[in-house]
């Protein structure tokens, strides 16, 4: 399959084929959850004789590995889901992303931020008891330190050789888009319908560090425009980083795909599956003897579904 260069898709293209895609980390095996996620865009791509993508995310390089990533095509495989075209590993495009990051920074809503994590989360402790715009339900929010801070301090702390990770600034993000007639932004959900974006939601968040050019919220957002996706389905969970979604989408020119964010799949005491609870994996599940018909039973997926 043929990708496409940054830039923004013609709507031609989106109105003559489906593109839908699984990205998956491979940091661990995958569990019941993530068939759930794969099976919805396989659904909605081959119901609408479209294109089912798979893209391994593996830009964390801490914590990615190859085993992991050559289980999740045995998996995929084992449940009968096939893909169009070549396994995008993110990995191997460093310098893609490096390139939309040097776009960013020449639009000045990129910031160097020098906190520690401790500092972070030492300053967020220390405000908990101060009154809040921030809903407690979310993740804590970068109370934005470094935000302000003069050219010639950041000229200094990097010819010292300090860390840093480059921040979105949402203030001047919203700035900018606003005078390009770009503001207010919304994206479409399939469940929740049409969301205003919220850039207060996750705040200033982390788009690249000094030793490495990309962050998932970048990466992602690159990866769906470059191969032409259409409709993004994912789970619940990250709907809330779509707000950070849709600003870099404006930022940079990109195609504003359609959204589905599924519901949670959770396990007898109510805890949702994530491979650090320890969630029973695809592996352990085949490997006791049970076949994918009996897997996407569990699921109630007996027969192809459409979101």
């Amino acid at each position: 399959m043929e990708l496409r260069p940054l830039g923004r898709i013609a709507e031609t293209d989106i109105l003559r084929v489906m593109v839908t895609r699984f990205a998956p980390s491979p940091t661990g095996l995958l569990h019941l959850g993530h068939a759930y996620s794969a099976r919805m865009g396989f659904d909605a791509a081959r119901a609408a004789g479209g294109q089912f993508l798979l893209r391994i995310e593996d830009i964390d390089q801490s914590r990615c590995r190859a085993p992991f990533a050559e289980a999740i095509l045995t998996d995929l495989r084992f449940l009968g889901l096939t893909w169009d075209g070549p396994v995008r590993k993110q990995s191997e495009h460093m310098a893609f992303y490096s390139q939309a990051l040097e776009e960013l920074m020449k639009l000045g809503v990129l910031y160097p931020c020098f906190c520690t994590r401790a500092e972070i989360t030492a300053e967020i402790a220390s405000a908990q008891s101060a009154p809040q715009d921030h809903p407690s339900e979310l993740p804590p929010r970068y109370p934005g330190r470094c935000r302000s801070l003069d050219p010639s301090t950041v000229e200094k702390r990097m010819a010292e050789g300090h860390s840093y990770a480059l921040r979105l600034h949402t203030e001047r993000t919203r700035d900018l888009l606003f005078a390009r007639k770009l503001w207010p932004l919304s994206f479409r959900d399939r469940r929740h319908g049409t969301v205003t974006v919220d850039p207060a939601l996750l705040g200033d968040v982390v788009l690249a560090r000094k030793e490495f050019r990309t962050s998932y919220h970048l990466a992602v957002v690159l990866d769906d425009n470059l191969q032409g996706v259409t409709l993004v389905t994912r789970g619940e969970d990250l709907l809330i980083s779509t707000h950070v979604h849709r600003q870099l989408q404006a930022l940079l020119g990109l195609a504003e795909p359609e959204y589905a964010h599924h519901r949670l799949l959770t396990d007898a005491d109510g805890g949702r599956l994530a491979k650090r609870r320890g969630s029973e994996s695809i592996r352990s599940l085949r490997e006791k003897g049970l076949c994918a018909d009996e897997l996407w039973a569990r699921l109630g997926l007996s027969s192809p579904t459409i979101i």
